[in-house]
């Protein structure tokens, strides 16, 4: 494995395999800054126990981008949700760095990036704070990105870098996704959640349009409004407006038919 050109704000841990990569930094993190300071950053050749949201199965084989930073903002724990949108926005930014005119890169909510409408990448965040309203411990900040590979079988169209015809190595998408997130992750201390909200909707999938949210218990139809402050949904739900925290995204076709 080529050790790739990280900013110096990073400590990078290189493994050939590893259960998962969230897995192996919330193991470290627990040990203390000594152990994982902020800016460790895990990264893996291939993950065996790879999970996405709501612990699902994330197929992990070798020739994709797995990573995982150790954070240690000091931020009150509500806020931790916002790095979701500070990291979709540096993958974005990374792939638009990397990528070739004729090619659509979006962000889709919750936290998923967009090429040419199929998924190429997913965030998943997990925290430990001493309690309620208090500063955050430590935050793991999970990235997969499908560089060499992508699955055929999910819910929602996936692709990879090298079907879209893009000649990007893994080395090249993890410097450019570190180099891409040390600035956005800057300004959201710096500025705070609202010019991370205004720029994630200047290059977000189906804001003002009709789109359909799976829930846990009900699926909801309705307008993409807007972010709220929390970066929650806005769903005008037939003039019922609703502020959805969690759930997975669908969008209407040329068609009609959701997808």
């Amino acid at each position: 494995m080529t050790t790739p050109k990280l900013p110096a704000a990073y400590h990078l841990i290189a493994l050939d395999s590893v259960g998962s990569t969230n897995e192996e930094a919330k193991r470290l993190a627990v040990l203390g800054e000594n152990a994982a300071p902020d800016g460790t950053l895990v990264w893996a050749k291939q993950q065996t126990a790879g999970r996405g949201r709501r612990g699902r199965e994330w197929s992990s084989p070798p020739g994709n981008l797995y990573t995982s930073i150790v954070l240690r903002p000091d931020v009150p724990l509500a806020r931790m949700p916002e790095l979701s949108f500070v990291a979709a926005l540096a993958v974005y930014d990374a792939l638009e760095s990397l990528g070739e005119p004729g090619h659509q890169v979006h962000l889709k909510w919750p936290n998923d990036v967009l090429l040419n409408d199929k998924k190429v990448a997913g965030l998943l965040l997990e925290t430990e704070s001493a309690g309620a309203g208090e500063d955050c411990h430590w935050v793991v900040l999970g990235m997969g990105l499908n560089v060499g590979w992508h699955p055929d079988d999910t819910p929602y169209p996936a692709t990879s870098l090298r079907f879209e015809e893009w000649p990007v190595s893994v080395n090249q998408a993890l410097e450019a996704y570190a180099n891409s997130f040390l600035g956005w992750a800057g300004r959201w201390l710096d500025e705070g959640f609202e010019p991370i909200r205004e720029n994630w909707l200047r290059r977000c999938k189906g804001q003002g349009e009709e789109i359909e949210v799976r829930l846990g218990n009900e699926t909801l139809t309705g307008t993409f409004i807007d972010l709220d402050t929390s970066g929650a949904l806005v769903l005008d739900c037939g003039g019922e407006v609703r502020h959805i925290t969690a759930g997975d995204v669908f969008f209407s076709t040329p068609s009609g038919s959701i997808n």
